[in-house]
């Protein structure tokens, strides 16, 4: 496609919707309307003389003419973007850097490693949630940075690798006396010789209450499937949408879970939380850190970028 006698100003914003999904993401990206946004698309449309885009009930899909113009000319908007963009008087304060991701992390972890920015003047506004409405989010340019629990697809996102979480099956020390009592028992029942060691049975669970995130124990299943090579199939006694909220009522003695080992560490140290299992390949979910392509207007961005990037090393 030949795009030297393309209009800079269309390409603008083709590049803003193909990064945000849709039309109104990108308006408000640029600080135009939708309707200028919808004629802009249509003008590139009729210049290009193809699709580019496949409307959806919910925001746009780029069709492969899309992606292909947004390979040739991201990179030269962005750098031109950097060069002409706005430039802050001397000593003004930078807007604050819109960060968002799973809760228990952000709260547990991300603001403690942010702190020395945050004295330094970066500001900060923080919005927790789940993955798929925050990405959705940072498309529309209500972020800045997103910690994702799961890799975006597609190519309108950037991500990289920020954190591993290893899950661990966690109980009160009450429950978890309880069910040593009963592998022991069954164990004995089965032949088992005295003090040898038996792999963990999780039928032993059967009537200990499960505490989880949410009805359909994606934590939970995932963990059953990774260790024990079975489906899970339980219904939950308690959800609470807050893994922090799980921990307090596992610590309690409410049941047992799986949680993030980061998030019980301490509990475990203490011995106020049991792991019931240390298998030698424990599951594993990457955190990625996401942001738009480009180089942000906000330099803060960036300083907040690095940082997490560092911290997350010893996490």
């Amino acid at each position: 496609m030949e795009t030297a006698s393309l209009d800079l100003n269309l390409l603008r914003t083709f590049l803003a919707v193909y990064r945000s999904g849709s039309f109104t993401g990108a308006a408000r990206l640029l600080g135009l309307s939708q309707p200028t946004v919808t004629t802009q698309m249509r003008a590139l449309e009729r210049q290009t003389g193809r699709e580019l885009f496949e409307r959806l009930p919910r925001g746009v899909m780029p069709t492969p003419v899309a992606d292909e113009l947004a390979t040739r000319v991201a990179a030269p908007l962005d750098e031109l973007a950097a060069v002409a963009g706005p430039t802050p008087p001397a000593g003004a304060r930078a807007e604050p850097v819109h960060l968002a991701g799973p809760a228990e992390l952000l709260c547990t972890t991300v603001l403690p490693a942010l702190a020395p920015l945050v004295a330094a003047g970066v500001r900060l506004r923080v919005s927790t949630g789940l993955t798929d409405p925050l990405l959705d989010e940072l498309r529309a340019g209500r972020h800045d940075l997103v910690i994702a629990t799961t890799r975006p697809r597609g190519r309108t996102l950037h991500a990289v690798p920020l954190t591993d979480e290893e899950f661990v099956l966690v109980a009160a020390p009450v429950w978890a006396e309880r069910l040593r009592g009963r592998q022991r028992a069954r164990q004995s029942a089965e032949g088992a010789r005295p003090g040898a060691r038996e792999p963990f049975d999780p039928a032993v669970l059967h009537d200990v209450p499960l505490v989880t995130y949410a009805e359909d124990l994606p934590i939970a299943r995932r963990y059953w499937r990774h260790v024990f090579g079975r489906r899970l199939s339980r219904t939950a006694a308690v959800t609470v949408p807050d893994l922090r909220g799980v921990r307090a009522a596992v610590a309690a003695g409410a049941g047992f879970s799986v949680l993030p080992r980061y998030l019980c560490q301490e509990l475990l140290a203490s011995g106020d939380l049991v792991a019931l299992l240390e298998p030698e390949d424990p599951p594993i979910n990457t955190g990625f850190l996401v942001q738009r392509p480009g180089a942000p207007d906000n330099p803060d961005v960036a300083r907040v970028r690095a940082l997490l990037l560092r911290a997350a090393r010893g996490w």
